[in-house]
């Protein structure tokens, strides 16, 4: 696209460009829109390296992003009320997501382990009918405290993955997660709607229920978009235990929004 046309859509109310772009889908507001965006796509590719092993590289991750933004301009509907930049980014984070989980990067050890913790934690909770505690997972998984922080450490790159994988209901247009509760395809009738909407309430409880720096994590995390290290400043602990922090919530999470689900299917 030439230099003059873009500055010529900069002058456009982008509310007006976006409802020209919705009825004539012209591959120069398109392009405009990819540009304009592109910085977003860095953005939220930065906040996924964190936490990942080295191999995965973040130049990668920003050409798994740009594939999120070019559907979620091609997606967007202004009427709906939802801004652009929120509702991109969670398609950008969706489709880097989706191609990790493609390349299946996790070591196999890695996720026997991390769901190794997950059932025990549940098991635990269920059990005894509150929160437990570092200790009383260690000593259920046979290893000191020490070791059991050490796991945390190396399962964290899957936990930020799993947080996208927190609750199936069925094929891809029945996935609720944290991160994907923007959209509702236009096809779903009511019940389905309001189904979803049973289900992020689920998630809301579930997330009220974690422990109190656990929970401050993950609102600082997923909702107020703070780096882990900006998050370390906040609670005044290292990265490294805000990352440990991050791995347990999302166990928790997972744990128990798989024994509602359970009950629900059963």
């Amino acid at each position: 696209m030439n230099n003059k046309k873009f500055e010529a859509f900069d002058k456009i109310d982008e509310e007006e460009l976006w409802k020209k772009f919705v009825k004539t889908q012209e591959q120069d507001i398109r392009d405009y829109f990819v540009i304009k965006y592109a910085p977003l796509v860095k953005y939220v590719a930065g906040k996924v390296s964190m936490g990942m092993p080295q191999n995965i590289e973040f130049d990668d991750l920003v050409s798994y992003g740009v594939f999120g933004l070019i559907d979620a301009i091609t997606k967007f509907d202004p009427d709906r009320g939802i801004k652009f930049k929120t509702y991109a980014m969670t398609r950008i984070r969706g489709a880097i997501f989706d191609e990790l989980r493609s390349i299946d990067w996790i070591p196999r050890s890695i996720r026997q382990k991390a769901k190794q913790i997950e059932q025990v934690i549940s098991e635990l909770e269920n059990k005894l009918g509150r929160t437990v505690e570092d200790e009383e997972i260690a000593r259920e998984l046979g290893v000191s405290n020490d070791e059991f922080q050490s796991l945390l450490n190396k399962l964290s790159g899957t936990a930020i993955l799993s947080l996208n994988d927190i609750w199936y209901m069925g094929d891809d247009k029945d996935e609720l997660s944290i991160m994907e509760t923007l959209e509702a395809p236009d096809s779903m009738n009511p019940d389905v709607l309001i189904e979803k909407e049973e289900i992020r309430d689920y998630i809301v409880e579930a997330i009220k229920k974690l422990p109190d720096k656990e929970k401050k994590v993950i609102v600082l995390y997923y909702y107020e978009d703070l780096t882990l290290k900006e998050i370390g400043e906040v609670l005044e602990v290292t990265e490294s235990r805000v990352s440990q922090l991050h791995t347990k919530a999302i166990m928790r999470l997972r744990g128990r929004l798989g024994r509602i689900k359970s009950n629900i299917v059963g």
